[in-house]
């Protein structure tokens, strides 16, 4: 399949979004993390802005290997010098010049006339062609330049060494049919285009970046530009995730390969996310939080039967983990059925009935149903506890800042008592390694969380564990007033739930 150059722009374009700003060690983790994701140019910033992000690109030039590095400049001496000194380090540098070529910006923004912009962008190229091999010319606000002016700039600066030419819909104004279009016709009428890498960069004021970069695609676009969540100016550039994805989902219509490694997308948009203040939104295609959340009975229905009926692509593709089942009003008894089996109660067909409308009343007061809630609602309303195939009799831990925490737990089962002891790295980990070698039951603790359920020195503590073994998930709870035993009541409860569902 056909390469697909992957052009990232988080570090520049993306962090030009109000709030956004990264530091050099920020920069530098974004960076890497880009590295291990795939991508082929990394964007660093644009060094004639601030010291700061001029520093920035030279850390990333000095110290990310791989892809190549770029630094952004207008068609000017300073800044492409600067571009120059931040990037030189870098094993593969490239210098992205712009000029804006529309009649509206070289109206009002340049004051220039046509022959002066000619003039100035092979200039431009010309003198970074001196400093790097590897050029890449913007004809900024390029979707509304005239065309035929738009064509004689392309061929001017592939002519005076360009070695990718950008087409930018700088202001999101194009349509998806409208921008297919232009890249067909740069092709048809540019003669030296293929000398030069056609790329594109869309933004995202009329939500068509997306779009408009995959149609350029189809008509001969090899290089798009893009962002880690759609960061950016404005509304934003389009989404590095949701190009990859829609490539990767439907092969059918994209004969491309972008060479990045999906399962590290969803790593890759929360550390961008943490480290830039800007939270996804959580219908966020291919990353949000809702991405592959399914509350509408009739759809769990369908994905308990088959996936593929309402999810195209496996969450798992794009390191988001599993399908979530969101339990809330509009939720199907085939979801709830399976959620409880999933937390080791099997109901007969009358009391699941009898559980399934006490969670449905339950459900119009809350706006998600926790498993917590579930557990609560079978085994205090329903009355259907787990039966207690292991029970705690007695355990004795020993702890302290000057020696290693050690645990003795004494457990029965029917008439007969086991008794285990281990070490551990607190006082917790030592019971519930105790209690794993006299059970046998080997697995994960997913989750920990211990809070008072009263007040005062004497609090009753209650403890509530997730744990999974051999893909079963369950959780339970334990209360005292000794944290340690609330702890061993938990994690033996959640047990005895594994050998229930066994």
């Amino acid at each position: 399949m056909e390469k697909l150059i992957i052009f990232d722009t988080t570090l520049r374009d993306g962090e030009q979004s109000p709030g956004a700003s990264l530091n050099n060690k920020e920069k530098l983790e974004i960076a890497h993390q880009l590295v291990s994701m795939g991508v082929d140019i990394i964007e660093a910033g644009f060094p004639i802005a601030s010291r700061g992000d001029f520093e920035a690109v030279q850390s990333v030039s000095k110290f990310v290997k791989g892809p190549v590095i770029c630094g952004l400049a207008r068609s000017l001496k300073k800044d492409i010098d600067a571009a120059y000194e931040a990037v030189r380090r870098a094993k593969r540098p490239r210098i992205h010049v712009f000029l804006a070529t529309s009649k509206i910006h070289m109206k009002y923004k340049l004051k220039k006339a046509e022959g002066e912009i000619v003039k100035a962008a092979v200039w431009a190229v010309k003198y970074a062609k001196s400093k790097v091999s590897d050029i890449e010319f913007s004809p900024e606000d390029a979707s509304r330049t005239e065309k035929s002016f738009l064509f004689e700039v392309l061929r001017e600066v592939i002519d005076a060494g360009a070695t990718t030419v950008n087409i930018p819909d700088t202001v999101g104004y194009s349509t998806p049919y409208e921008f297919g279009n232009l890249i067909k016709e740069i092709r048809e009428n540019v003669p030296n285009i293929n000398k030069a890498v056609i790329s594109v960069h869309c933004h995202n004021d009329l939500g068509l970046g997306v779009s408009n970069s995959l149609v350029a695609a189809i008509n001969g676009a090899r290089q798009i530009e893009c962002t880690i969540n759609g960061i950016g100016e404005r509304a934003g550039n389009a989404s590095l995730e949701e190009i990859v994805m829609a490539i990767r989902t439907r092969k059918d219509i994209f004969e491309f390969d972008t060479g990045i490694d999906t399962t590290k997308l969803y790593k890759t948009s929360r550390l961008v996310s943490k480290l830039t203040g800007i939270p996804v939104q959580p219908n966020k295609a291919i990353v949000g939080k809702n991405a592959f959340s399914h509350e509408a009975g009739i759809h769990q229905d369908g994905l308990l039967k088959m996936k593929s009926t309402y999810e195209i692509m496996k969450p798992e593709d794009v390191g988001f983990g599993e399908t979530k089942l969101v339990l809330g009003k509009h939720s199907g008894r085939h979801a709830f059925k399976a959620r409880l089996k999933k937390l080791g109660f099997v109901l007969s067909d009358e009391d699941l009935d009898k559980a399934f409308r006490r969670f449905k009343d339950l459900a119009d007061k809350k706006k998600e149903i926790f498993d917590e809630d579930l557990a609560t609602l079978v085994e205090d309303e329903i009355g259907m506890a787990v039966p207690e195939t292991y029970r705690l009799v007695s355990f004795k831990a020993l702890s302290g800042n000057e020696v290693s925490p050690e645990a003795t737990v004494r457990l029965k089962k029917k008439q007969k008592i086991l008794s285990g002891t281990s070490k551990g790295d607190g006082p917790v980990d030592a019971c519930y390694k105790a209690v794993e070698k006299i059970t046998g039951i080997k697995g994960k603790l997913i989750d920990y969380q211990l809070r008072a359920v009263t007040r005062g020195k004497d609090a009753l503590g209650e403890v509530s564990v997730r744990f999974a073994s051999k893909g079963k998930e369950v959780s339970a709870r334990g209360a005292s007033t000794d944290v340690i035993e609330a702890s061993l009541k938990a994690y033996i409860a959640a047990i005895n739930k594994l050998v229930h569902i066994k």
